[in-house]
């Protein structure tokens, strides 16, 4: 893989990483009713996250599958499960309750599904990082 694509991932990684601890620190503030513990779960998954989120879309460079909305779907269902378990462990510490870290990554579930697939399309809108970009027409829409 070419150093553009480890770029693009990066960068992919950093955006996605604000979208997600923004929504993190929201639903964990609205959850606990405190806004300093909705904001050490959001913090605490900045790293976690990354790190998963980068190995993830690596794998996901690998997969040799059309790029379509088909494939986004995916995605965004493997991610969501690496990063719901994530959520609800470093919840579950950081709360001290089982049912606030479960809670929490339940309703991110939803959120952070919509946001992914979201974000993946305005990805995929994009040349960044990329040599060549397939046209639109060899797509599998």
């Amino acid at each position: 893989m070419s150093d553009e694509t480890v770029k693009r991932h990066i960068a992919k990684t950093i955006t996605w990483r604000v979208v997600g601890t923004l929504d993190t620190i929201l639903i964990s503030w609205i959850i606990t009713g405190n806004p300093l513990t909705g904001l050490k779960i959001g913090l605490a998954e900045v790293l976690s996250k990354m790190v998963l989120y980068f190995f993830h879309e690596r794998l996901w460079f690998r997969v040799r599958m059309p790029e379509s909305r088909k494939r986004h779907i995916l995605k965004t269902l493997s991610w969501r499960a690496i990063g719901t378990l994530d959520t609800i462990i470093l919840s579950w510490i950081i709360s001290g309750n089982p049912f606030t870290g479960l809670k929490i990554g339940m309703v991110e579930v939803i959120s952070k599904m919509l946001l992914y697939y979201l974000h993946e399309r305005a990805w995929y809108s994009t040349n960044f990082g990329l040599g060549t970009r397939r046209r639109k027409s060899q797509t599998h829409e």
